[in-house]
């Protein structure tokens, strides 16, 4: 018993002690990990496929962005209801049903052979495996006492930071080495395995059919559809040109009817499907605006460093991995110790701590240079990866504590869509950035460089005298000495741009910070029980 429950007792003494947590409890808690592990882990583990998945089912570059997005929107939907729909149908069930559908449609798509029925398969797959995300948060906070919520969030930690991390690397090697099919076959023996242990150490629960016939289904349908376009206008927006695109204004204009709808009958209804008014809590509400910018800071980067690295260097699929996988390893080595700082640390000082070293990270990346490759962005990476744990466990925890057991499910949900939105807010608006950021750029040093600029000119003089020197004609060297020197402008404005992005993220932590200093103190195994 920590020190901070001690002297709990030692007020109350009537207090009952705390259970002792099975060696059942745990597997489950692991096991339900596991599943958190595999949803998040398939989020990202196709982006470095889909140039050979599209080449396969003969889809073009925007049909193939479905690809992705039909996961993501599928999942976002199906987030604020996992916890409902698990008591209408019963935990166990519901759980290991996702779970076998969840498998089922992974092999489905990796033996898809046209773009239609991948979408649909992906579509499926992300609505089971998005079911897996939030029971997991909530089966630690249910199945282990406070005092040891730390260490479930720690290993929960691993499944929604870790796999991110390692997703792109791990999706680059499975494809070039076995072929991009077995991306998705890489879920069935840890698919089995979930199922066989969950359905092996988890109690049944009896379903509650009656929340169906007295279901909240103007609010569910609401929200789902304001969560769908919501997020189909955040993943398609870049591409289809934002406002410029009728499809994306009314998905924004969708997203906004709807989700103000669902918003007002939530807060209305006697029995709403998920608590909405937790977001009257202080530091629930806090903690979901810093879990925002951490969604943000963990997925954004993901498109950005790839895209980064193949545009100005050249790097492939694997090498590529190679860097990622430096945000990935690092985080293995400190989630351990995080819960054992919390019992002796605020743990606000340790998210700030955290936040610091994860703004830090994207702080090394500013002063990017033609120079700045791989190899540059280790040390960057590895800042970043000590950071995120000293972020995830502790403000996981602080949002939770004292929710009381009913809401658990509803704040499990809550908590983790703002995660999947801020991320989805962050490659949104670092696409947009990148691309308003490079045409300013281009503009800003294309007009100082003009023919009448003593530099532009010395520099062509010496082109042409180097081309004419390996036998091109005058005509054509000094044709070539412009396009040399157009493509050198891109490129610099491509680097200043990149860097513009970096320093966004940084500041974009910086916010998730300034909500951390307004939390409340917690302290650690005093919150309520959650049985």
């Amino acid at each position: 018993m920590t020190t901070a429950a001690k002297a709990l007792a030692a007020v109350a003494p009537s207090a009952a002690p705390e259970r002792k947590v099975s060696m059942r409890d745990w597997v489950i808690v692991a096991g339900a990990c596991l599943g958190a592990f595999m949803a998040i882990l398939d989020i990202q583990i196709t982006n470095s496929s889909l140039a050979d998945i599209q080449g396969t089912l003969g889809a073009t570059i925007d049909e193939g962005s479905w690809i992705s997005t039909s996961y993501l929107i599928a999942e976002i939907i199906v987030i604020p209801l996992g916890a409902w729909l698990s008591r209408a149908f019963g935990f166990k069930n519901f759980l290991l049903f996702n779970t076998v559908l969840f498998v089922i449609f992974s092999c489905l798509c990796g033996a898809a052979r046209d773009l239609s029925s991948m979408i649909f398969f992906r579509a499926v797959q992300g609505f089971t495996g998005g079911v897996l995300i939030p029971l997991a948060m909530q089966l630690i906070l249910e199945k282990l006492p406070p005092s040891k919520h730390p260490v479930g969030l720690a290993m929960f930690g691993i499944s929604a930071t870790f796999a991110p991390a390692i997703g792109p690397s791990l999706g680059g090697w499975i494809t070039d080495n076995y072929g991009w099919p077995f991306v998705f076959y890489l879920n069935i023996i840890p698919g089995i395995f979930l199922v066989a242990v969950l359905g092996l150490a988890l109690e049944k629960a009896n379903a509650q059919f009656d929340l169906l016939k007295k279901g909240d289904w103007f609010g569910i349908g609401f929200m789902a559809v304001g969560l769908g376009c919501l997020e189909t206008f955040l993943e398609e927006g870049n591409r289809k040109d934002w406002l410029g695109s009728d499809f994306i204004v009314r998905m924004a204009v969708t997203a906004v009817v709807c989700l103000t709808a669902a918003l007002i009958i939530e807060l209305k209804v006697k029995n709403p499907f998920i608590e909405l008014r937790l977001f009257r809590k202080r530091n629930f509400t806090l903690a979901a605006v810093a879990n925002l910018a951490v969604g943000a800071g963990l997925y954004g980067p993901t498109y950005l460093m790839p895209v980064y690295l193949s545009q100005i260097h050249g790097y492939n699929a694997a090498q590529i991995g190679a860097v990622m996988i430096w945000f990935g390893i690092p985080q293995l080595f400190v989630n351990p110790f995080v819960p054992v700082l919390m019992q002796k640390i605020d743990s606000r000082m340790l998210i700030f701590f955290g936040i610091a070293m994860f703004a830090t990270g994207f702080a090394l990346n500013i002063p990017l240079n033609n120079d700045f490759s791989g190899p540059q962005f280790v040390i960057p990476q590895v800042v970043r990866a000590i950071g995120l744990p000293f972020i995830f466990i502790p403000l996981s925890g602080v949002a939770t504590a004292g929710i009381e057991p009913s809401k658990i499910g509803s704040a499990s949900a809550l908590y983790n869509m703002t995660r999947n939105l801020g991320g989805s807010f962050g490659i949104a608006g670092i696409g947009t950035l990148l691309t308003l950021r490079e045409k300013f750029h281009s503009q800003f040093i294309g007009e100082s460089a003009t023919i009448y600029s003593q530099a532009f000119q010395e520099r062509t003089n010496m082109l042409v005298e180097t081309l004419v020197g390996k036998g091109s004609s005058l005509e054509l060297a000094q044709q070539q000495a412009v396009a040399i020197i157009d493509i050198s402008i891109r490129k610099q404005a491509n680097l200043l741009a990149f860097s513009d992005c970096f320093f966004v993220f940084a500041i974009v932590l910086g916010v998730g910070g300034l909500a951390v200093t307004y939390l409340e103190k917690t302290k650690s195994g005093v919150s309520h029980e959650m049985h």
